[in-house]
């Protein structure tokens, strides 16, 4: 077999790639795909997001539904999550992990289970349909991730990918106004980590509370031709404008979000990554997921390294890969870094030695030859406003 590593990848087309051009957008390989980092510019964008709502196409993630008998327990081999217990409509952040505990990926699991109306002519109540899970994972690890869920999912389950389908993500403070203008009110009752489908006129589509930005926001699913035109529809609200993914990125590092590939890697465990809110009780206790005696060791004895927040003074932000010191010992790396248009300073995330996670240990990491003072901060560096409800 011949050796094709070094043969440059094609890089793809988004449903929106035209659509992003005309808009002015600055476009950027990622993940595959043409993507736009940005359109005005990232402060710009990033400030118009915490401030109004920002429109993100994330359509290179990879979109799955996942049905069949016994589903859920089949799913809970792969993920350390309660998938059982997850009602429809429900969402849940989960991981997926290989046999020694690392982190192939994270993800979002949604019982997209139907509810199946009553029909008096058929003589039928309502009820509840045939199970089904509706997952979205990372774009740069979607083809691995459904190769290797499909290696470990009997053949009883499918598992479709709907690479016929975009997604959006409409972001920030005033996201539900903006929405329910265009939606007519549907997504007035709608909390965090809750998904409804609805029909937009003959469209139909998947609306979650959720996204990667701390604010409150939408995770909209819907068929490939209908995607440009409710972008068009949500740009006329005042309230919102399209934004890139360089923007994207500074406000999840403000909210303390891991980026799969940088913050997160298949050597790096869930407890060293300070996910273990993923690890759902009844699971950590009953185990039966892959890397499950890793994870648990880890938890009952701790790890080597955390994952932990960085803050500096000045301008100059540290990237990944930099090197932390405490004294002249080295006790760790940046894995995502840079300058906060929040809170007008460098931040970073990174994994120190557990003697140095502590908020406020005093470390210096190596930029350009130099020593930057670092304090260890909580996460997130900006508090998240998602929309809980009462």
């Amino acid at each position: 077999m011949s050796d094709d590593t070094d043969t440059p990848q094609e890089i793809e087309t988004l449903p929106l790639d035209a659509w992003h051009r005309r808009k002015g957008a600055r476009m950027v390989p990622f993940a595959g795909y043409h993507m736009p980092i940005q359109y005005e510019g990232i402060v710009t964008e990033h400030d118009w997001t915490r401030e109004q709502a920002g429109l993100f196409d994330v359509s290179h993630m990879g979109q799955l539904m996942v049905r069949g008998e016994n589903v859920a327990a089949e799913l809970e081999k792969l993920l350390p999550g309660a998938i059982a217990s997850l009602k429809p409509g429900k969402v849940r952040y989960s991981l997926l992990l290989n046999d020694e505990g690392g982190i192939l990926d994270d993800l979002m699991v949604t019982n997209a289970t139907e509810w199946i109306e009553a029909d008096e002519e058929a003589g039928t109540e309502g009820h509840w349909g045939d199970p089904a899970y509706y997952i979205v994972v990372n774009g740069a690890t979607k083809w691995d991730d459904i190769a290797w869920m499909r290696e470990h999912l009997p053949d009883e389950i499918t598992l479709t990918h709907m690479d016929d389908h975009a997604l959006i993500a409409l972001q920030g403070p005033n996201a539900a106004t903006a929405l329910n203008r265009v939606m007519r009110n549907v997504i007035d009752d709608m909390v965090f980590m809750e998904s409804v489908c609805h029909d937009f006129g003959e469209w139909p589509l998947r609306i979650t509370r959720a996204g990667y930005t701390g604010e409150d926001g939408f995770e909209i699913s819907l068929p490939n031709e209908h995607v440009e035109t409710l972008c068009n529809r949500l740009c006329a609200e005042i309230e919102v404008r399209p934004v890139g993914l360089g923007a994207r990125d500074s406000l999840r590092l403000e909210a303390g979000l891991p980026l799969y590939g940088h913050d997160l890697t298949a050597e790096i465990d869930p407890v060293s990554a300070d996910l273990t809110f993923a690890l759902t009780k009844t699971r950590r206790e009953s185990g039966g997921y892959k890397g499950h005696e890793y994870v648990s060791a880890a938890l009952r004895g701790g790890t080597k390294n955390r994952r932990v927040g960085l803050v500096f003074e000045g301008r100059l932000p540290a990237r990944e890969g930099a090197k932390v010191f405490a004294g002249a010992e080295e006790v760790g790396r940046i894995t995502s870094g840079g300058f906060s248009p929040t809170l007008g300073h460098p931040i970073a995330m990174g994994y120190v030695a557990k003697a140095q996670a502590e908020p406020g240990t005093e470390l210096e990491v190596e930029v350009r030859n130099k020593r930057l003072p670092a304090k260890v901060a909580t996460l997130p560096f900006v508090p998240h406003r998602y929309h809980r409800g009462k």
